[in-house]
């Protein structure tokens, strides 16, 4: 079974204090962190991630783009995230999909509820994002503990001994 998560992005980009500060500097400079960090999430939950942004914020452009392995999804001009998302929704449910969709917009997550998706809010996205860097992290450090090197395969007295032929 595949989860699906739906990302509004400008949503998220205004709840989350680090992206609405780069947000108020350079709005491009946002979106691109907010991509780099659903594709490392991504990559950790083993979930797809479509990460959708109204095209009123980026005239022109519409359109489906893979970015990172991320699906980045920028709405025709006339269309509204909301729109795209419902759509997503409805294309993605099925009998052995979860589909997620974050957002902090209480009419939204009410719409998508109503058509079998699971809503997350910005600020719980947020925390499972933080987590799963400190799992990273986490696992990092653990496989650096058990690198297969010398000390890895010492028993404890033997590298205490080893410890005190040092300090001598």
């Amino acid at each position: 079974m595949k989860d699906y998560l739906i990302v509004d992005g400008y949503n998220i980009i205004g709840a989350w204090p680090e992206l609405a500060r780069l947000r108020d500097i350079r709005l491009e400079d946002a979106r691109d962190r907010l991509i780099d960090i659903m594709a490392d999430y991504q990559a950790f939950s083993g979930m797809k991630v479509y990460l959708v942004f109204d095209a009123h914020q980026v005239p022109g452009i519409g359109g489906k783009y893979e970015q990172s392995r991320l699906q980045v999804v920028y709405t025709k001009e006339k269309e509204t995230a909301d729109e795209l998302i419902e759509r997503l929704v409805s294309d993605l449910i099925g009998r052995r999909r979860h589909v997620y969709v974050a957002t902090s917009d209480m009419t939204e997550q009410h719409v998508i509820f109503g058509r079998g998706a699971f809503r997350l809010p910005a600020r719980e996205l947020l925390s499972k994002v933080k987590e799963s860097r400190k799992e990273v992290r986490k696992q990092l450090e653990d496989s650096r503990k058990s690198a297969n090197t010398i000390d890895s395969k010492l028993s404890d007295d033997l590298r205490k001994r080893f410890e005190q032929w040092r300090r001598e």
